[in-house]
């Protein structure tokens, strides 16, 4: 039997977030870059899929809620959902493929090296790393925005944003590093 502490609200956002995901890629993908009624239903969903990530966070600090699934769901739930994003715009030719790409490598690497570094300590999210995420939804929100027809600087203010997105997670993610590397020879230096 599941535990009712894995049934409290903040999970089910994040478990919502992570339910809107193929939503959102199928939107994306009916739209098909024709800026039409299903582009609008793909902004809805990636705006609502963002709201519940903010507020499932506010409401287990709020109410002492975070849990150990929680603490996994959630980054995982914002991984698909922004790694989501950026194929479906880089798939649709309207974002480079190496922008792409270099913020994906970026978010497995720094996922993979918070796993292997499990066993000395728990590397929690730096505000760099909040930043970054904040820059990418924004990146992403502008990118799919069907607008561009009516604010033509739209698709420019949306690929600097981007770019800015990209140099902040590419600096964070060798902050990460850093730490990681720190961590564990601090912990190896305690056993000594």
């Amino acid at each position: 039997m599941t535990s009712p502490q894995l049934w409290n609200l903040p999970n089910v956002l994040t478990m919502l977030r992570i339910v809107l995901v193929p939503f959102f890629i199928w939107f994306m993908l009916e739209d098909a870059s024709s800026y039409g009624p299903w582009r609008w239903t793909a902004v809805v969903a990636f705006v609502v899929a963002i709201y519940t990530d903010k507020l499932d966070g506010d409401i287990a600090r709020k109410r002492g809620q975070v849990t150990d699934f929680g603490k996994i769901a959630d980054p995982i739930a914002d991984k698909l959902l922004i790694g989501s994003a950026l194929i479906l715009l880089s798939a649709l030719n309207e974002l480079p493929w190496w922008i792409t790409i270099l913020m994906l490598v970026r978010e497995v690497g720094i996922t993979a090296l918070r796993f292997v570094v499990i066993r000395y300590g728990v590397i929690p999210a730096s505000r760099g790393g909040k930043l970054k995420t904040v820059l990418q939804t924004l990146a992403i929100f502008l990118f799919i925005l069907p607008l561009k027809g009516l604010i033509p600087w739209l698709g420019t203010a949306a690929f600097y944003v981007m770019l800015v997105a990209l140099a902040v997670t590419l600096v964070t993610g060798v902050d990460y590093i850093v730490h990681a590397i720190r961590m564990r020879s601090l912990a190896r230096a305690a056993r000594r």
